[in-house]
């Protein structure tokens, strides 16, 4: 019987232990790898050719939402499967946008887990109900907010607050230390907000935001 190869791409090494040790118990399942970060997972992609990858969404180096894109591009027959703390359409909708093939919270039960692995191995799509809940009720809101929705009203309350400190001209660790939540939270926020604004580099968040009087010159 083939196993499915797995490769964990965590930043943490407990996580990354505790999976290993849990899906070690799978008989059809093989981990092959772990990756620290999303530059690595894309290099280990490279090297051993995972059927599956594990992908955690906040990390150094190279997001996973970074790394999916370029997993997603360069080996397409590699599934990613988002395995993340984050479930809510903020989330979920830019990681499959990027080519996951699933979404698993890090809340969700082993068997969960496993059940994930096999569906998206097998080509089919796997959402947690929570996250799924969440792509619901985003899509409820766009069909009864019909007629050019304002970008800006998409964020969300602590992405403005990230925002607004970006274009300040403060640091991820400054906007860490002032909103008490860690670097890499920062880092997905600021992601996830210029995703939604389709706004990809500094000097034209500046603009957006001059325009829409968060900050003054």
């Amino acid at each position: 019987m083939k196993k499915i190869s797995v490769l964990i791409a965590d930043d943490h090494t407990l996580v990354r232990d505790g999976i290993r040790s849990l899906l070690a118990l799978v008989a059809n399942i093989e981990v092959v790898g772990e990756a620290r970060n999303g530059k690595e997972a894309v290099e280990k992609t490279r090297d051993l050719a995972p059927d599956v990858v594990l992908m955690d969404l906040a990390m150094p180096v190279m997001t996973g939402l970074d790394a999916t894109r370029r997993i997603r591009r360069e080996f397409p027959r590699t599934r990613v499967l988002a395995l993340t703390q984050y479930d809510d359409s903020e989330y979920v909708i830019p990681v499959i946008e990027a080519g996951a093939r699933g979404f698993v919270s890090k809340m969700a039960a082993f068997s969960e887990l496993t059940s994930a692995i096999q569906a998206v191995y097998n080509g089919d799509s796997y959402l947690s109900p929570s996250a799924a809940a969440a792509l619901v009720e985003e899509c409820q809101e766009k069909t009864g907010s019909e007629g050019g929705k304002d970008p800006y009203q998409q964020l969300t309350e602590r992405e403005r607050e990230v925002l607004k400190l970006v274009v300040e001209g403060h640091t991820t660790r400054q906007i860490a230390d002032a909103l008490v939540i860690s670097p890499k939270t920062v880092e997905w926020h600021k992601t996830s907000l210029m995703n939604k604004l389709n706004i990809h580099n500094k000097t034209d968040l500046i603009k957006f935001a001059i325009r829409k009087a968060i900050i003054t010159v």
